[in-house]
């Protein structure tokens, strides 16, 4: 039901834009630069990225506080005292950056959110083969979830995913849709593919 009221919709060019208002653009907007996540420690977030995912660490930087002022509240939204030991970039092959932080604060919490909590978040990286990526999790002792699970109905058909965890618990899927999805095939839209990166 919910597809046929879609497909309604963009029939009317209440999706795709045709023919009604455009929505309001941030200024300047190129596209997604980086996600940014903090880790218990750093040290082990870079090992797991770089050593166990095979990403690129491009720079790291920090410590940042302010002793005296509120500028950690006023910038960042975090206790006054906070303090970030440090930041590091990280690049995954063809995508957004993304960047890790590694905090102390006096009200700092940490957090266990399943995929179904209210904020979660995961980590998608493609690859070519799930099966051959679930397999290498498996051996270097990487909890995985159920899978490789093909998607073979609906928009996303032509997907398989694969959910699996780093040792501190940060989420992250296995990707792939090597034919493309089904969607593609009546959406103007595309969405970024890091098998054609420049499109």
């Amino acid at each position: 039901m919910r597809y046929l009221f879609s497909a309604a919709l963009t029939a009317m060019g209440l999706l795709t834009g045709g023919g009604g208002a455009h929505a309001d653009v941030l200024p300047g907007l190129r596209g997604h630069d980086h996600t940014g996540f903090t880790v218990p420690d750093m040290a082990q977030a870079v090992d797991f990225f770089d050593n166990v995912l095979g990403c690129k660490t491009a720079m790291s930087f920090g410590p940042f506080s302010d002793d005296k002022g509120t500028f950690m509240t006023d910038a960042l939204g975090v206790d006054a005292k906070a303090v970030i030991k440090k930041i590091t970039q990280v690049r995954c092959g063809f995508g957004s950056n993304i960047e890790l932080f590694e905090y102390s604060a006096p009200d700092q919490k940490t957090l266990t959110r399943r995929n179904s909590d209210i904020g979660a978040f995961h980590i998608a990286l493609y690859v070519d083969d799930v099966a051959l990526a679930k397999a290498y999790l498996d051996k270097k002792g990487i909890a995985t979830r159920m899978g490789p699970i093909p998607i073979k109905e609906g928009p996303a058909g032509g997907q398989t995913i694969l959910y699996f965890q780093a040792p501190w618990g940060l989420q992250f899927e296995a990707i792939s849709y090597p034919q493309g999805m089904a969607y593609e095939k009546t959406s103007d839209i595309k969405l970024w593919d890091p098998k054609k990166p420049g499109e």
